[in-house]
């Protein structure tokens, strides 16, 4: 834990929390961690989630597994970043979606009831953290109300240009890098692949858009 403790006091979950309490904090709180190899599960469809994750180190995916088979990527997330936050706090605590390691990765994991409800200790850092949590749960509402946004679009292109918007929003410029593979993004535009690739050559032969691997410039015929 003492590798981690730089980013665990970085974290918004922590935010206005002394960093001299942090150890006491995570004690009180019955915290533990785990390590995860790159396509290991973390969470899986209805299972029941009682810890909020936090990402120390790596990266996790939030996937929703489809009748077919196949998979639908509908969050990416990194180092520092919530997850299990949803289903951890809900009257339900089935998780509707399956969590795993999109690379090795290094999870903190705290009980939910614990950060919910002040110990008997009447801990000074509770009532904050309470705060923090659901200004994170606020976050991650807006990813998925994006996932929504980019999945209502008719055409893959359509799909595409609004991804893409949304990231050029997030980072404020129109020259940027995604956080996705070409397949991860395919997945997360539930396209497959190659049309996904073909779909992106048109793009730039039409001047919309200018790449390379994961690094993007939006086009003015974009805007």
């Amino acid at each position: 834990m003492k590798s981690y403790l730089k980013e665990i006091k970085q974290h918004p979950l922590f935010a206005g929390i002394n960093p001299e309490d942090l150890s006491a904090m995570l004690d009180c709180l019955g915290y533990y961690t785990r390590s995860y190899k790159k396509g290991e599960i973390i969470i899986l469809s209805e299972e029941t989630v009682k810890c909020v994750g936090i990402i120390l180190r790596g990266k996790v995916h939030m996937v929703k597994e489809n009748d077919d088979g196949t998979q639908t990527l509908l969050v990416h997330m990194h180092q520092g970043e919530l997850f299990g936050e949803t289903f951890a706090c809900g009257s339900n605590r089935s998780s509707r979606v399956t969590f795993w390691a999109a690379s090795s990765s290094h999870v903190l994991f705290l009980p939910f009831y614990k950060i919910l409800h002040i110990c008997t200790n009447a801990c000074i850092f509770h009532h904050r953290l309470v705060e923090n949590m659901v200004r994170l749960l606020c976050d991650k509402n807006v990813q998925l109300m994006e996932k929504v946004e980019v999945s209502s679009r008719r055409t893959l292109r359509d799909k595409i240009i609004t991804y893409l918007r949304l990231q050029a929003e997030r980072q404020r410029t129109t020259t940027f890098t995604i956080p996705l593979g070409r397949t991860e993004l395919a997945e997360y535009l539930c396209a497959d692949r190659s049309s996904l690739s073909r779909e992106l050559k048109k793009m730039e032969e039409d001047g919309l858009i200018s790449y390379h691997k994961n690094h993007f410039i939006l086009g003015e015929k974009s805007s």
